[in-house]
């Protein structure tokens, strides 16, 4: 499907139908980064509904906030509700989306088009006041009747995460449940082009927060306090959070995966991070960049280990095309020297979104084990990956930029620059 198309769901069939930008694109550039906020809630809903038909759905219950974002734009509370799945949003193949919220709260979302009606929740706090065996019947009632009003005969419900007691509710009402994660997140893959403006915003205020970071480094500062640059500037700029604490300096990037401590930064030692970043509008920024730390220049070990992460992430990037399959990017996937596979990244690419999304795509030697083979389509967003470090040595470097699949092949939505001096281009 084109990044310029979008479906519309007319008497449960998907129609394509053209979509013009909401703004022009500024400068000549590629990717536009104004929109329209009612023109990317619509384009979302009809999205999945659209996959509602093609599945089978009389309706979903969506439990996990980013699905709740991604059907109506409605946010609330949202790491509270990460961990606590009592918020609700009902969507019907064709019906009111009504929002089952949080007590005392409805009016955060209810201005959106996006929301028909607002209830109470009839499964907050049940869990923290021992009350889920009270509160589950309820829950299922309520559910069946809304289904059989709009469900158009069907059964089905879609469920994306909740306590095995609510899906017994609605089994015991006769319904059909099944775990639509999988199915949203699929539906998900394809973004419109105003979710493709969100995700241009979103990548230029990380890196706004990511030169901040670069000009704070020097010795005596501690992994810490740049994170808390980078956070704070995240916030600054209109982002969210940051999923992971992925700072580190010195003998901590290797292997990668140390979270931010309070470790002083010291001459000559590299400093990786990368963003994971819930940044402007709920969608994701995520790229990475490996500093030194002056005075003095980079080892010639530095430099090797740069410039390997610098061309496994140029190389995947170039051989990424619409039609191209999973395996085929495995296999075409730059050769990761033998001393450097037992720390490699675990994915060359993963789908990008308003988290990581789908697709994640693993070595040739991981594939069968993590990924179940599909093809690159226009509107993919993804994230090519890489991390170099060796086991017993010192240094690590992680590099990572964000992509646009296009009709034709990539347009780069990350620009942030890479290390001269690292890379050998010091003059």
């Amino acid at each position: 499907m084109s990044i310029v198309e979008s479906e519309r769901l007319t008497d449960n069939e998907p129609e394509r139908i053209p979509v013009v930008p909401s703004a022009p694109r500024a400068n000549g550039d590629s990717i536009p980064t104004a929109f329209d906020p009612v023109r990317l809630r619509a384009g979302r809903l009809v999205r999945l509904r659209a996959m509602m038909a093609e599945q089978n759905y009389a309706a979903l219950v969506l439990f996990d906030p980013n699905n709740q974002r991604y059907a109506s734009g409605s946010r609330n509370m949202f790491g509270y509700f990460l961990r606590n799945s009592t918020r609700y949003l009902y969507v019907p193949l064709d019906g009111p989306v009504i929002l089952f919220e949080y007590p005392g709260s409805a009016h955060v979302s209810t201005w959106l088009e996006t929301i028909d009606e607002a209830r109470t929740s009839k499964v907050v706090w049940s869990a923290v006041n021992q009350r889920d065996n009270l509160s589950s019947d309820p829950f299922g009632t309520e559910i069946a009747e809304l289904v059989a009003a709009h469900g158009r005969g069907g059964r089905k419900v879609g469920l994306d995460r909740c306590t095995l007691n609510l899906a017994r509710s609605l089994e015991a009402q006769g319904l059909e449940v099944v775990d639509c994660m999988q199915d949203t997140l699929h539906c998900r893959r394809l973004k419109t082009p105003e979710e493709i403006a969100c995700l241009a915003q979103s990548m230029a205020a990380s890196e706004a927060a990511v030169a901040e970071v670069e000009a704070a480094i020097k010795p005596g500062i501690t992994e810490n306090e740049l994170f808390a640059i980078l956070y704070g500037e995240v916030i600054r700029q209109g982002g969210e959070f940051i999923e992971t604490r992925l700072l580190n300096s010195g003998p901590r990037t290797n292997p990668w995966f140390h979270e931010a401590s309070d470790r002083g930064i010291r001459p000559g030692e590299l400093v990786a991070l990368d963003t994971d970043t819930i940044g402007c509008h709920g969608y994701y920024s995520d790229f990475s960049r490996t500093f030194h730390v002056g005075p003095g220049k980079p080892s010639a070990y530095q430099r090797e280990l740069y410039r390997m992460a610098y061309d496994q992430v140029h190389h995947n990037m170039a051989i990424l095309a619409p039609g191209m399959s999973y395996r085929e990017i495995a296999e075409q996937a730059w050769k990761i020297p033998e001393r450097f596979l037992d720390r490699r990244y675990p994915s060359i690419i993963h789908g990008v979104g308003m988290h990581g999304e789908t697709p994640l795509v693993a070595h040739h030697m991981d594939f069968d084990r993590f990924t179940r083979d599909g093809i690159l389509e226009p509107g993919m967003v993804v994230s090519v990956e890489s991390y170099i470090g060796e086991v017993g040595a010192a240094d690590g470097v992680k590099l990572e930029e964000e992509v646009l699949i296009t009709d034709t092949g990539i347009a780069k939505l990350s620009r942030y620059p890479f290390d001269e001096a690292l890379l050998g281009r010091e003059f």
